[in-house]
């Protein structure tokens, strides 16, 4: 059983994925990061599942990357940053190549990590009052492994989020392509539910063949894209800034 994610399948097929560390903000883990990929490869093989829904509990989304995870990567040695690195990495692409539909539902804050989850979404509905923000550089970090999936989602929008770090409400979130739908708090069940209702309309199998098509079509995230991204995410979790950058964070937390 999963502990940093609730995961129930209604009758319909349904899959309600939480991510569950609500203290943290969500933030992603590395046990967070091992069971969303197991959930992927669960959820994606079983034929039962019709949609999948990802949510947070709490008040957030995602904060992003879980920092005491990120600082324990200033000790280790290179094969282990690398080691890090491509585990996320992975995650996000077996979340985005799910032969399933993916529907993200985003409150409170989605920041670095949890954007690169909305990304990935074929359908993202947010709240109005959710925040967004590509926060790595505030840090000292790069949004590495998961800029090719916010590239492909807003193009040449991502350059001043990555490069200012700066917050983002929901209405701009949704103007560059971020999120599909913007909708009250008290009205984000029925949005949901009209999403997921015109999904499971579609034939399952060719649901899945047109997602793989939309995917064959965006911008090509081969296995040496990856590779680059993982290798750029250990080169700057090596730098004195990203080191100073997160141990302030830390100290202030």
């Amino acid at each position: 059983m999963p502990q940093t994610l609730r995961i129930l399948i209604d009758e319909r097929g349904v899959a309600r994925v939480t991510l569950s560390r609500p203290d943290k903000h969500n933030a992603m883990s590395e046990q967070m990061i091992d069971e969303l990929t197991e959930a992927a490869a669960v959820l994606g093989a079983d034929d039962n599942v019709r949609v999948v829904v990802i949510g947070g509990a709490g008040k957030s989304f995602c904060a992003g990357g879980d920092l005491e995870w990120m600082r324990t990567q200033f000790a280790a040695s290179r094969s282990e940053r690398i080691f890090e690195a491509r585990r996320l990495a992975m995650m996000f692409k077996s979340l985005n190549e799910l032969p399933k539909p993916l529907i993200g539902c985003i409150h409170g804050n989605a920041f670095g990590g949890g954007i690169g989850l909305i990304s990935i979404c074929d359908m993202a509905i947010a709240v109005e009052t959710a925040r967004f923000g590509l926060t790595e550089v505030r840090l000292g970090l790069i949004p590495a492994t998961i800029s090719p999936y916010v590239v492909a989602r807003i193009g040449a929008a991502a350059r001043p989020l990555f490069i200012s770090g700066r917050i983002f409400d929901a209405s701009h979130a949704k103007a560059i392509g971020l999120v599909n739908t913007v909708v009250p708090a008290t009205e984000l069940d029925g949005a949901m539910e009209t999403e997921i209702t015109a999904f499971i309309a579609a034939v399952p199998q060719a649901a899945a063949r047109a997602k793989a098509l939309a995917r064959s079509l965006a911008p090509s995230i081969t296995g040496d894209v990856i590779e680059d991204v993982i290798h750029q995410l250990a080169d700057s979790w090596e730098t004195k800034e990203a080191m100073e950058g997160i141990s302030a964070f830390l100290d202030k937390s």
